[in-house]
């Protein structure tokens, strides 16, 4: 089987074309960026995915799998699966029309026959635009959405543990995608496209808003002196039903917020929850900064945000509220540090020794570097990285 993944460099598509090449399919990245390009052809990722190192080696070896920036690649492909998701303006209102322009760039190169699968989260109603589209164009393709469901740094082991939904605008397409996952998901589950739209969406929701609801019960816990990880973890011990009560913590990364944002502009802005959830979500470091304007005089202190990335263990700052840290910082505090010892793409980044001479520490990413961290600084933890509490 022949695939194409545009968008094949990136964080969804490269993981999924290495593993497709990896079972026996031949697959070509496209992708616009040529620097991604050309580090992947040389055996390297151009970001951290535990395992997918030496699946990449492995493929480029067997000729099973190359990237390139030519959207020519699209005509030979059996299969073409696009991960371009719906972005959000500065307005936090969906703009639906990104892929259909993203596809109009190389839609000359599709041919009759093709499985066309979007892979990205989407706006409802995308995946029928995009039928429509090639119809349009006069090409008889196969069109399906199949969400990515893959937390990322987990990719090379939840594609092949996780059920996949496959949602075809047909019988016939559902067939096919159900055909090119099965050589990878333990099993396929078939909804309606718009149905498999909505349950994307609800499941990136979902989480956003049980963040948000740690994060406030921590502020509510704070404001009385408490520390809200002591409290969840003894309700949570052996006791089932509030086994999914997150930690607090920054709840960033390039989806949640947005794709709760998309919700909310598809239900007429009546998403009350979405909306609370962005409030108490986006407003943690703000909440934050001002703790510590009550502890320290910020004029004359120094602070150091120790990880920069929006996760744990990832070299991925798409979003992160550590940056937004910084920017309130940098108007209250003497000097901002900032260090993480994963992501290599920010030239503003110091040391973490240099960072340790900081006044003030807030661990901004729960890296692991970080647990067993040893200074006489105040730390400002409200993850519990380091298993002292969080209370600020």
């Amino acid at each position: 089987m022949n695939i194409t993944v545009i968008g094949g460099c990136g964080h969804v598509g490269l993981p999924l074309g290495l593993a497709l090449a990896d079972s026996h399919a031949r697959v070509t990245a496209y992708d616009i960026s040529q620097p991604a390009v050309d580090l992947v052809n040389s055996g390297v990722m151009p970001f951290h995915e535990d395992g997918a190192d030496e699946v990449l080696t492995r493929a480029l070896a067997a000729n099973a799998f190359h990237a390139t920036t030519d959207p020519a690649s699209v005509g030979g492909a059996e299969v073409v699966v696009v991960v371009i998701g719906t972005p959000v303006d500065e307005h936090l209102n969906p703009d639906p029309t990104s892929i259909r322009e993203a596809l109009e760039d190389c839609i000359e190169h599709f041919q009759d026959g093709q499985l066309v699968v979007l892979r990205s989260t989407v706006y409802p109603g995308v995946t029928a635009m995009v039928a429509e589209l090639f119809r349009d164009r006069g090409l008889d393709l196969d069109v399906a959405f199949c969400p990515e469901r893959i937390a990322e740094g987990y990719a090379m082991t939840e594609l092949y543990s996780l059920p996949q939904i496959v949602a075809g605008m047909s019988e016939t397409a559902t067939k096919r995608a159900a055909d090119l996952f099965q050589r990878l998901a333990p099993e396929t589950v078939v909804l309606d496209p718009e149905e498999a739209e909505m349950a994307k969406l609800f499941t990136n929701s979902w989480r956003y808003i049980k963040f948000a609801t740690a994060n406030q019960f921590f502020m509510m816990a704070n404001e009385r002196g408490l520390d809200f990880e002591r409290i969840r973890s003894a309700l949570a011990y052996n006791y089932p039903r509030a086994q999914d009560l997150p930690r607090a913590g920054f709840a960033a990364g390039p989806c949640l917020f947005k794709d709760t944002m998309q919700l909310a502009a598809f239900s007429d802005n009546s998403f009350g929850l979405g909306h609370s959830a962005m409030l108490v979500n986006e407003g943690l470091p703000l909440y934050v900064v001002s703790r510590m304007e009550q502890l320290f005089d910020l004029k004359t202190t120094s602070v150091a945000i120790l990880g920069m990335a929006f996760k744990a263990e990832s070299d991925d700052t798409r979003s992160s509220l550590s940056y937004k840290l910084k920017r309130l910082l940098r108007f209250r505090a003497s000097e901002v540090l900032c260090t993480d010892p994963h992501v290599t793409t920010d030239a503003d980044l110091v040391s973490l020794d240099e960072a340790l001479n900081a006044d003030v520490l807030v661990i901004g990413a729960p890296h692991r570097e970080y647990r067993d961290l040893t200074t006489d600084k105040p730390v400002i933890d409200i993850w519990n990285t380091r298993g002292h509490g969080v209370k600020v």
